[in-house]
Formats: C-alpha cells, sequence, structure tokens
C-alpha cells in the first residue's frame, strides 16, 4: 500500500474466522493475542515459534510460510523479520484478495491496526495509517485519561434507550442523541445517580421526538 493514501476505518468482525499470523515471537504473540480476543481462529506459521505463541489459544506449525498458503483465510498478519517473507505474504494476499498487515511496514500493508483503548465494549481507536505507530499509542494514552469505566455504563443506559425506541416504533437514526448525551449524563453516571441520569436521557429525546397524532404538542 502506497504510504501516502487516505485510509478507511472500519472494525471488522474476526469471530469464527480463520486468521493467518506469519512470524512466532513477541510481536505475533500480541497480535495473535488481539486476534483472539476478539474470537478469531488463528492459526501461525513461523520458521521459529516462540513459547509466548505456542501457549496461546491457537494452531502453529513450524516451518516457513508457503507460497500461496495465504489464499486459505480471511485475514493475515505478516510479523517476521524477514522481509522477503513479508513481502510473499502481501503479494500473496493481493492477489487472493485477502487482507494483510505487515507489521510496522506500511508499503506491505494492505490494512493498518490502530493504538485501540478498551472500556468493555467502548474502543476508541487512534492510528496514522502506520506512519507513526508511537504517536498513536501515545495520543490513545492521553485519551485513556478521559474515557474510564462509567462510559461503558453511558453505553448500557443508550443501548436500552435505543432498544425501546424500536419496541415501540419510534426512531433511532433521527433522536437527537447529541443533546442527550451534552445534557450532563455522564455527571450523573459518575456520581450514581444511574436513575436520574436515565430520567434525563429519556426526556431530552423525548423533546426531539415528532408529536404524536392527535397530541396537542
Amino acid at each position: 500500500m502506497p504510504v501516502d493514501v487516505p485510509v478507511y476505518p472500519v472494525n471488522l468482525l474476526v469471530a469464527g474466522r480463520r486468521v493467518l499470523v506469519v512470524g512466532g515471537g513477541a510481536v505475533a504473540a500480541e497480535k495473535a493475542r488481539g486476534l483472539l480476543a476478539a474470537g478469531a481462529v488463528v492459526h501461525v506459521v513461523a520458521s521459529e515459534v516462540r513459547g509466548e505463541v505456542r501457549s496461546l489459544d491457537l494452531t502453529w506449525e513450524e516451518r516457513p510460510y508457503a507460497r500461496g498458503e495465504v489464499a486459505g483465510y480471511r485475514l493475515a498478519v505478516a510479523c517476521t523479520d524477514d522481509p522477503a517473507a513479508n513481502q510473499a505474504v502481501f503479494d500473496d494476499g493481493e492477489a487472493a484478495g485477502v487482507w494483510v498487515n505487515a507489521a510496522d511496514d506500511p508499503a506491505r500493508c494492505s490494512y493498518t491496526l490502530p493504538a485501540r483503548l478498551d472500556r468493555g465494549r467502548v474502543v476508541v481507536t487512534v492510528s496514522t495509517g502506520g506512519h507513526s505507530p508511537a504517536l498513536a499509542s501515545w495520543l490513545r494514552d492521553q485519551l485513556g485519561e478521559h474515557v474510564g469505566p462509567e462510559h461503558e455504563t453511558l453505553l448500557d443506559l443508550l443501548a436500552e434507550a435505543r432498544a425501546e425506541r424500536v419496541a415501540a416504533g419510534l426512531p433511532t437514526l433521527g433522536a437527537d442523541w447529541r443533546s442527550a448525551l451534552d445534557s450532563g449524563m455522564l455527571d450523573l453516571v459518575r456520581a450514581g445517580r444511574l436513575g436520574d441520569a436515565r430520567e434525563l436521557l429519556q426526556a431530552s429525546l423525548a423533546t426531539a421526538d415528532p408529536p404524536l397524532p392527535g397530541s396537542l404538542r
């Protein structure tokens, strides 16, 4: 991938899908852990597979990458210390239509991995398009000082309200969620006043709803 093209951010659903990791060291272990946490079925191929990879819940083979084998997977990560091997994985992925990431090598990537901040189901990612992983990690840590477990509680309240609107036949896309979020809900959540936060959310959404037929509003 040319290093200066714009990126299109997505969240991939890899649960139950086969992912190939080429490499058997510390970087491979880190990538594999993230994939396993997302439910991927991970297979590792490397000339040397170290203990930190072998200890993970995945399958592995200690051998060189075989040309073309990436075609049997939905996604691949190349993290060897051999540029030729990483290039082979990337080239095979391009030929087979398989997305490939080469660790710290954006020229051999068809997708890049952002720095991520996990707060339960709230996930914040920062990307520099592969130009500076250090900056992405630094920005993630800065954001981590402002995003805490209370944001997952806030998510629960919003998801609950969204489900109620769907059940009632009310729109979700047109609802003024931003005004609700700006209403002070988060402060109430932080204070442990979840009932008040829920009431404030409902009131904020109701003011933006169209009047029901026959109402005086």
